[in-house]
């Protein structure tokens, strides 16, 4: 046996293996993401580590008419296609970008959005109040209607997130608010995109994009990405940049930091210029609507 183990010992010696050359690179600690798709690996750090609010628990909250406004906000948060059927347009629901029931990090949370409301948006040249914000989310990403700001919907929706809120001060950013910071001066290809999107988002948003069915086969389990029962060329996810911030943070879902910022800008780009609703902006039927939206 000794005699066995000390010819092995020279045959390695002999023919040293060649490095392995393998795509897929181990995660050294939690500092640095995993990113695993062939090519050039570059490890970046995550994003504002540390501590992170925690909002409160459904349990929490009284046996009241206001605990009953915010058990109807979120109810409509995260179904809001059956619960809000006057305004939604699509087949996504909130929680379809707000994920965890607007309460995930870095995924646009409620809670960090609350308190920086009112605040000036460019999109609209305005002073915006957080009621107008989510009446624009039915107009653009649910490709809706923008309900009335005295609406059942509205109130519901703000009582939700004013409560997952409850003990952060007004105007106070706070970590894990919006989307990670992505780098600016990266130049996106789509073609590089349809490899990303077939290797990690396929297997749940489908290869066309139209996404899973729940099993009602009227929900979506994983919401589609392009086609008419997605967001329009309106909505904040149409712009590759703000797409891309998004994937890099949160896709694939349960790997998020998984992605280079080069592969979340391309398949951001790919998903960018496939079909999918105008923007309303552009439509002589949401300008007249318009005039119904308690503006």
């Amino acid at each position: 046996m000794k005699q066995l183990a000390l010819l092995l010992a020279g045959v390695m010696a002999a023919f040293p293996a060649a490095p392995h050359d393998w795509p897929y690179s181990q995660r050294p600690s939690a500092a640095v993401p995993l990113t695993d798709t062939p090519g050039t690996l570059e490890a970046e750090t995550l994003r504002r580590p540390g501590k992170r609010f925690v909002p409160p628990e459904l349990d929490e909250l009284p046996a009241n008419a206001w605990g009953d406004l915010v058990r109807e906000g979120r109810a409509i948060f995260v179904d809001t296609g059956a619960r809000a059927p006057r305004y939604a347009g699509n087949g996504l629901s909130c929680v379809s970008c707000h994920l965890g029931e607007g309460r995930k990090p870095d995924a646009a949370p409620l809670w960090g959005a609350w308190p920086m409301y009112p605040t000036y948006r460019g999109k609209n040249d305005d002073v915006n109040t957080f009621q107008m914000r989510v009446q624009d989310c039915f107009r653009f990403s649910m490709d809706g209607l923008m309900p009335p700001l005295q609406s059942r919907e509205i109130l519901a929706i703000t009582a939700y997130a004013q409560w997952l809120a409850r003990g952060i001060p007004s105007g106070t950013p706070v970590p894990g608010r919006g989307f990670v910071q992505i780098k600016r001066d990266i130049e996106p290809s789509d073609d590089r995109g349809r490899v990303v999107y077939g290797m990690k988002c396929a297997v749940c948003h489908g290869d066309n994009g139209q996404g899973v069915k729940a099993a009602d086969q009227v929900r979506y389990q994983f919401p589609p990405l392009w086609g008419s029962d997605s967001f329009n060329r309106g909505a904040g996810m149409y712009t590759v940049r703000t797409a891309a911030a998004y994937i890099k943070g949160n896709m694939p879902l349960g790997r998020g930091m998984s992605l280079a910022d080069q592969e979340a800008y391309d398949v951001a780009l790919y998903i960018r210029l496939k079909n999918r609703p105008t923007d309303p902006r552009k439509s002589w039927l949401s300008d007249f609507s318009r005039g119904f939206s308690g503006l």
